[in-house]
């Protein structure tokens, strides 16, 4: 049984109307008819409102739909690359912010008397700041290349 005939009996074995399924759902009438027409599929979030409201397991509906599976899994790899790819951006930036803050410390030594030297060594200061940018720079790239295949 395909996705939108589970939806429309499990609804009819609750005795609901489509209007009622909606209200439940916090969606529009025609979204819950476009599911049980096969026209349009919900969200992963909303296919987990489903299973809870209906007590059936999300196995159960996606199992017997292939075009539905297919849709979950390629959503699924959408979440998953943003958080990703903030990471990488995290480490880009805290690269850029420890080159800066070495600039800063150099241009500072330069132009007064102060001799700064930073904790952690100059292997640290030298390449600490090209290691996290390079490696957040190729992951983001990476990741971004990835997403547009998937």
């Amino acid at each position: 049984m395909v996705f939108s005939e589970k939806l429309k009996t499990e609804r009819s074995k609750k005795g609901w109307t489509q209007e009622e399924l909606a209200e439940k759902l916090f969606v529009s009438r025609q979204s819950v008819s476009k599911w049980e027409n096969g026209q349009n599929y919900p969200s992963i979030e909303m296919i987990i409102k489903i299973s809870d409201l209906f007590g059936v397991t999300i196995d159960e509906l996606l199992r017997s739909d292939e075009e539905l599976t297919k849709q979950v899994i390629k959503e699924s790899k959408q979440l998953a690359h943003p958080r990703l790819k903030f990471m990488f951006d995290v480490l880009f930036a805290v690269g850029a912010a420890l080159l800066a803050i070495k600039l800063g410390v150099l241009l500072l030594n330069a132009i007064t008397s102060f001799d700064v030297t930073g904790f952690g060594g100059k292997l640290f200061w030298n390449f600490g700041p090209l290691i996290l940018m390079v490696i957040g720079g190729m992951g983001s790239g990476i990741l971004k290349e990835q997403y547009k295949q998937d």
